[in-house]
């Protein structure tokens, strides 16, 4: 399958978060790896949008589509961080 980096989904996490999230951190609750979300690997065929660790490839997000709403799992991800500028 196809992969892209986290910067094709900006739109998406833009609609998700509510404001530009591509620069934030993630850090995987797996591994500790931690890197920009627009460094993730990203599945975008997959059942939803499934963002993967580059280090460890854990899975970080998901992301479906539901009856007109984001269905959001963080639970690959151990902390994100947003620095407001």
């Amino acid at each position: 399958m196809e992969t892209v980096d986290g910067n094709a989904i900006g739109g998406l996490l833009y609609d998700v978060f509510g404001t530009e999230m591509t620069a934030a951190t993630g850090t995987c609750a797996r591994c500790g790896a931690t890197a920009q979300l627009a460094e993730f690997v990203v599945y975008l065929r997959a059942p939803g949008t499934v963002a993967r660790c580059r280090n460890c490839l854990a899975v970080l997000m998901v992301v479906t589509h539901v009856r007109d709403m984001n269905c959001v799992d963080l639970r690959g991800l151990a902390r994100i961080e947003y620095g407001r500028t």
